[in-house]
């Protein structure tokens, strides 16, 4: 017969929430490698653009992988991929504990990074600026996407390095914002962002490939941007739009 201590234990774990499986699938972080350096990967998406990628993704049922359309680049010309290394933060008044644990994050930054930073939707503070970015690019990061705000617009500009963000403020973060989490998911609008997801960005906006399919997109888009060089061909030299259809164009 069951003592009445294990009938309590087992009365407990039946009344707790069963959360294992929720939790795995939220906080799951891919792993894995690709059929080619990641660098090389990167480079290949750099030669495409968001459009055709986003199409990818729209044929493997995926719609909601575009980061909010407030987020653009910089400069217009500006053209990054890379894998994501996360950063959370939220709007708070505390400053103590801040500094040390950004020096730890910055001491994370891997190359071939790109950092993808979830402000809480915050308004007012700026979360990357020029020293930000002088030590990213000696960590060998591709490149930013701020889901906020940025400042010393001059010296990132100088220093030629792609970043994303929302708006500009003199406000910086301190007595403003917090970090609270690096390398963990995000999610900015409707895109959940894991650490190591691919990140490609240009002038219409930034998209998050999954990294289980990240080698599958870059293909498959590849084939798409040829198959158009034959399309505008194909405008230019006078087809009817069925003849075009018919030959595999599309509109």
């Amino acid at each position: 017969m069951p003592s009445l201590k294990n009938m309590r234990t087992e009365a407990k774990e039946a009344g707790l929430m069963k959360l294992d499986r929720l939790i795995a699938a939220r906080q799951r972080i891919p792993g894995g490698e690709f059929p080619i350096p990641v660098a090389e990967l990167c480079r290949r998406y750099e030669k495409l653009y968001t459009g055709c990628i986003n199409d990818v993704m729209r044929e493997m049922c995926l719609l909601d992988q575009n980061l909010p359309s407030a987020i653009m680049p910089l400069r217009d010309n500006m053209v990054v991929c890379g894998e994501a290394f996360t950063v959370k933060s939220a709007p708070n008044v505390m400053i103590e504990g801040e500094m040390t644990f950004r020096a730890q994050m910055l001491d994370d930054f891997k190359p071939e990074g790109v950092v993808v930073w979830d402000t809480s939707e915050d308004t007012e503070a700026s979360l990357w600026g020029g020293v930000m970015t002088a030590t990213a690019k000696t960590k060998g990061i591709r490149g930013a996407v701020i889901s906020g705000g940025i400042r010393d617009t001059k010296q990132i500009l100088e220093q030629d390095f792609p970043v994303f963000y929302k708006y500009r403020t003199s406000n910086g973060s301190l007595g403003r914002c917090m970090i609270t989490h690096y390398q963990v998911p995000v999610r900015i609008g409707k895109v959940t962002v894991r650490p190591g997801d691919i990140i490609f960005g240009d002038i219409d906006g930034v998209l998050c490939i999954p990294r289980e399919i990240a080698w599958e997109v870059l293909r498959r888009a590849e084939d798409i941007e040829r198959n158009e060089v034959d399309i505008f061909s194909w405008v230019r030299q006078g087809d009817t739009i069925s003849e075009i259809i018919d030959k595999g164009g599309y509109f």
